[in-house]
């Protein structure tokens, strides 16, 4: 895998992100360390995580995740120089008061969170720093609607500009992005930064797959012009895009997944009845045309020029491997155009 640019930075990237959100919570220390092994053996440089992480979020294991990965760097000298490192600090409460408490993401805010990432991960320099999610009201994580009366941002993004600023200028921080965003958003902060000589962002992570393309929706133009990247988070839907659920379902009896695991999931996004009808949909496609769905569905967001990084989340070796092992599938023009009609009759079911 050749590496590629990052927005207009100077961060050069595998085209697959490790994503860690499993790590501390489905996945053991011992096997994320030989996960982070594995994905700097199969070429992986860039690798994804948060200070709220593991998901799904509990006071319990808040910021094991970036412990895990501190430790891996430590007991691996030179593997920091071989990473570029990503982490995100959290928005607002999202009903997290050990995350973050009340409203607003206030300078303070921001720098003990770095800080403390940097603590956990053992690392002097965060290469690339990103708020989770936006401080104020945005429809996001599977709300479909802007309603302004449910604004409460009580922090501009130029206060969050200057926060994350002096982080750069500290040498904390190489380079910012933002998460979950909007085309507002994005237009925004590039508006301030470029106004007022303050840190550009780089990249938009945002969760992009077959059952979830609200960034084809105007999001895309937006980056593409602006440049910014994109990092796609969640290619395989949760699991749904793998097949795992078609038979059984998410309910008793269902393969072990988080899905089927944690049970607020189920009631989100991911997991809505008419998600997992798409996917399955999608799943029988890619069976049609021999291939896995797990297959077919991140070959689907490696080969999108709207992606620059996809973002996969793994529990094994052997996913690892299989994700990896995707790369570089190609797919057919008359499968893109069946791909493409499914969503013009179903639209975007986990968005």
């Amino acid at each position: 895998m050749q590496t590629v640019q990052l927005g207009q930075s100077d961060l050069e990237v595998s085209p697959i992100c490790l994503g860690t959100m499993t790590f501390g919570e489905q996945v053991t220390e011992r096997d994320t360390h030989a996960i982070l092994d594995r994905a700097l053996e199969r070429g992986i440089n860039f690798l994804d995580t948060a200070e709220m992480y593991p998901v799904p979020p509990r006071r319990e294991t808040y910021s094991t995740t970036e412990t895990f990965i501190g430790n891996w760097l430590a007991a691996r000298p030179g593997a920091r120089a071989k990473i570029v490192l990503a982490t995100k600090v959290a928005g607002p409460s999202r009903g997290m008061p050990w995350v973050r408490e009340g409203q607003g993401l206030a300078a303070d805010d921001i720098l003990a969170s770095c800080e403390a990432s940097l603590r956990r991960l053992r690392t002097d320099t965060i290469d690339l720093y990103q708020i989770h999610w936006p401080e104020r009201h945005v429809p996001a994580f599977g709300e479909l609607y802007y309603d302004p009366k449910r604004e409460t941002s009580r922090t501009s993004i130029a206060e969050q500009l200057e926060t994350l600023n002096r982080l750069v200028r500290e040498g904390k921080v190489r380079h910012v992005g933002l998460s979950n965003e909007t085309p507002y958003g994005v237009h925004e902060f590039v508006r301030l930064a470029e106004r007022f000589d303050l840190p550009r962002i780089a990249s938009v992570q945002n969760p992009y797959c077959l059952t979830s393309r609200a960034v084809d929706n105007g999001l895309d133009e937006t980056m593409h012009r602006l440049g910014v990247s994109l990092l796609a988070y969640s290619p395989l839907a949760f699991g749904a895009l793998t097949g795992k659920y078609d038979e059984a379902g998410t309910g008793a009896g269902a393969p072990q997944g988080r899905l089927a695991k944690f049970e607020r999931m189920r009631t989100q996004r991911w997991g809505r009845p008419e998600a997992l009808a798409a996917a399955r949909r999608y799943n029988a496609l890619a069976r049609e045309h021999g291939l896995t769905p797990t297959r077919m569905a991140l070959a689907w967001c490696y080969g999108n020029w709207r992606v620059a990084s996809t973002i996969i989340g793994v529990t094994s070796l052997a996913q690892l491997d299989e994700n990896v092992d995707a790369w570089g599938t190609p797919l057919a023009p008359e499968l893109l155009a069946a791909i493409d009609g499914i969503r013009r009759e179903l639209r975007d079911p986990a968005q």
